[in-house]
């Protein structure tokens, strides 16, 4: 008898809870366009703290319409990011595939961006025009950015190797997506040609990291009568005994922490370049210190503790949310110490 194929079904959420394979998150899918402006999708930046503003409620329908509110705001400082190359992508059967990519070239490549050095080893003599002439005979479905961080340039974070990733893009042809990208290599990025106050955006990062946990920590698990025999910490029961089989749904000691997530539809409430004292609290944030370069406020909590790079990308289910016009009035600079 031939063997019965059963696919499974359905969405497995969160399973299987293991650690995340970098620091900083992966963005598996771009959002479309119909618009003829081309456009980044997307940046990068260091998740500073946590502080809080006053802001008037602009939305008529709110019951706090045109009061001041009390509103929490996660503080990511955004640098510049490296334009190094661009990739092409095509669609085949099996989904898509890289078609091709162009870098800059070698001497200007270290000329222009010497840290990168420390993430990739020395690349060998490349012709750019040469790759580009290759891209744009194929029959692209997709042009991304391959850009890189400037860690340097953030104080709060020890690290100098920068990360490079891809950011996608939007708008025009294919062919004119290629033209712009050809003439952005080798020049920066700031987050003011990348994103606008008031925007959506969804926010892909890695939580923090606990270890390896008990069941009882790890999925909230009721703990056992005190009158159990050997321990409370633990499960009554694993399965039948007969076949010693173990479900994979059982929830059961393991990692907890340190997983990828995404947030969706994170308000953008300021992109702004720091003043003498505007955002950074008094003695610094904790854990991460003072905000030198351009800086979000981002409505709301994001994930993974201070100083860990967090991804952002155009909201891609922000279509029926409404923009309303944002009214900071006050951001606290108070000491977080102590806290």
């Amino acid at each position: 008898m031939a063997k019965r194929h059963h696919p499974r079904r359905g969405s497995m959420a969160f399973s299987p809870r293991k650690r995340a394979q970098r620091h900083f998150g992966r963005v598996k899918s771009w959002p479309t366009s119909d618009s003829d402006e081309i456009r980044v999708q997307g940046f990068a930046g260091w998740k500073a703290g946590m502080t809080h503003i006053m802001m008037r409620d602009t939305n008529p329908k709110s019951t706090s319409a045109g009061q001041e509110v009390r509103v929490p705001v996660t503080v990511v400082e955004v640098p510049a990011m490296m334009v190094l190359g661009v990739r092409g992508y095509r669609m085949t059967p099996y989904g898509k595939q890289t078609a091709g990519e162009a870098w800059l070239e070698s001497g200007a490549l270290i000329e222009a961006f010497p840290d990168i050095s420390r993430r990739i080893p020395k690349p060998k003599e490349h012709e750019s025009d040469k790759h580009f002439e290759a891209l744009s005979e194929e029959d692209l479905s997709e042009v991304r950015l391959i850009v890189a961080t400037q860690p340097t340039k953030v104080s709060g974070t020890t690290s100098k190797t920068p990360e490079v990733m891809e950011l996608g893009l939007s708008g025009g042809s294919i062919g004119t997506q290629l033209e712009w990208a050809r003439e952005q290599l080798g020049e920066e990025i700031g987050i003011d040609m990348v994103y606008e106050e008031g925007t959506f955006v969804d926010v892909v990062g890695i939580t923090k990291g606990f270890g390896f946990q008990g069941v009882i920590r790890r999925f909230g698990g009721k703990l056992l009568s005190h009158k159990n025999s050997k321990r409370r910490r633990q499960h009554g029961n694993l399965g039948d005994k007969g076949t010693g089989y173990v479900r994979k749904t059982l929830r059961q000691a393991g990692q907890k922490g340190f997983h990828q997530r995404t947030e969706f539809n994170k308000s953008i409430l300021r992109i702004s370049e720091p003043e003498e004292n505007e955002i950074t609290p008094a003695g610094g944030f904790l854990n991460y210190g003072e905000v030198s370069n351009h800086y979000m406020l981002i409505k709301g909590s994001l994930p993974g503790p201070a100083k860990r790079l967090v991804r952002l990308r155009d909201a891609v289910r922000a279509d029926n949310k409404p923009n309303y016009p944002v009214d900071i009035t006050y951001v606290s600079t108070a000491s977080k110490q102590g806290v």
